[in-house]
């Protein structure tokens, strides 16, 4: 067994493993389930984080040099690790994006625009049930529902800010604060995504013109040269008769000359 041996095998479990994860946190989140109700929720939820660190843990063994791999790879210990703690659960959601990222990012990267809006939706929505999470039990907070959450995250992301919603706690704007910095981010992409696409047509149609030129000029220069070619052939066989006609006018004067 070798490191990219087992991050083939394990792609798809990692996967399945983060989309459990995301599905059992939502729900203890959207519902806001009390610590006794949710609790199979939260079973869920660290049986899949125990999944992401025997992964963590398995890659560091199959390592070929581990000591250089664990310093390459302490954030991912960080994320890892810090979850674990009620109070950092938020972080837990860095865990998700993070398996997200690294595993079906590698499917996505090659469609660009692809893997950017289905970065945008999964920060949203992961951005809407931090926001939830935080504020839904905070004394004068106004992001009390999924649906206020989605609406707040969508504008943040977008940079649009109409102030309707908005968080009060201390961590709820630092997830506002990173929404913001990863909208601006998608939004710089998608614009140059979009221009590239616009360049790449036209240029793709100015070629395709410019081809269909170059073939009408070289169909025109080929009839020129058989027309060209046929009149040289025309003249040829006309100095040809006119010199076979020339020598035989020659031919005749001297037996001319021999009679008189």
């Amino acid at each position: 067994m070798t490191l990219e041996r087992w991050r083939s095998l394990s792609e798809w479990p990692m996967i399945g493993a983060a989309v459990v994860f995301l599905v059992a946190y939502s729900v203890q989140v959207i519902a806001n389930l009390r610590e006794e109700e949710g609790v199979w929720a939260e079973a869920l939820v660290f049986a899949s984080w125990a999944v992401f660190l025997v992964d963590y843990s398995v890659q560091l063994y199959l390592a070929p040099d581990r000591r250089r791999w664990f310093v390459r790879n302490l954030h991912e210990l960080a994320i890892l690790l810090l979850p674990a703690l009620r109070p950092l659960r938020l972080l837990r959601l860095i865990t998700f994006l993070r398996v997200v990222h690294n595993r079906a990012g590698d499917v996505l990267r090659g469609r660009l625009l692809l893997y950017v809006v289905a970065s945008a939706v999964m920060l949203v929505y992961c951005g809407a049930l931090a926001a939830e999470d935080v504020e839904q039990n905070v004394p004068g907070s106004n992001i009390r529902s999924f649906g206020s959450a989605i609406w707040w995250a969508l504008e943040t992301i977008t940079t649009v800010g109409y102030g309707d919603h908005y968080p009060v706690t201390v961590v709820g704007r630092f997830v506002a604060a990173a929404l913001m910095i990863a909208g601006i981010a998608v939004l710089g992409v998608v614009t140059a995504s979009i221009a590239t696409w616009l360049v790449t047509s036209i240029t793709a149609a100015a070629a395709e013109e410019v081809e269909n030129e170059v073939e009408e000029v070289e169909a025109e220069v080929e009839a020129l040269d058989e027309s060209i070619e046929a009149k040289i052939d025309a003249l040829s066989r006309q100095v040809a008769q006119l010199t076979a006609a020339f020598e035989a006018l020659r031919d005749q004067k001297p037996q001319e000359s021999g009679v008189e």
